[in-house]
């Protein structure tokens, strides 16, 4: 089991890691943040993102849809964004946010890695 710091730390070494958060997705805040360019606040994109998840979970819930969100993917035109809710009892509202450059990154192998991570993810 991982704490915090060291998921933070294993998640900055997928390939082509700009940086990731731990984010609470009912409040928008924070709770960590490893890696980041000075050029993308990660603390305002992670927080950003916590109205996709909420939107998202929204939409499950009106469905009626029996099933849990393994992650989500924004494409963007250099940037792969993973979004992946926590599934474990201590984890409930939160999300790991791992941005990625589309050049350097292997997408199946980062998703995989960070499900890892975030099983392995100790709160």
């Amino acid at each position: 089991m991982a704490n915090l710091d060291a998921a933070l730390k294993d998640a900055m070494t997928i390939d082509g890691a700009i940086g990731v958060a731990l984010v609470d997705y009912t409040s928008g805040m924070t709770l960590g943040v490893a890696g980041g360019t000075p050029e993308i606040d990660l603390t305002i994109a992670a927080a950003g993102n916590t109205d996709v998840v909420r939107a998202k979970m929204r939409t499950i819930e009106m469905l009626k849809l029996n099933d849990d969100i393994e992650d989500m993917l924004i494409t963007l035109g250099g940037q792969y964004h993973i979004i992946r809710p926590l599934t474990g009892s201590n984890g409930k509202g939160l999300f790991l946010y791992l941005m990625l450059s589309k050049t350097r990154s292997n997408l199946a192998l980062a998703r995989h890695q960070l499900r890892t991570i975030e099983e392995q993810l100790e709160l």
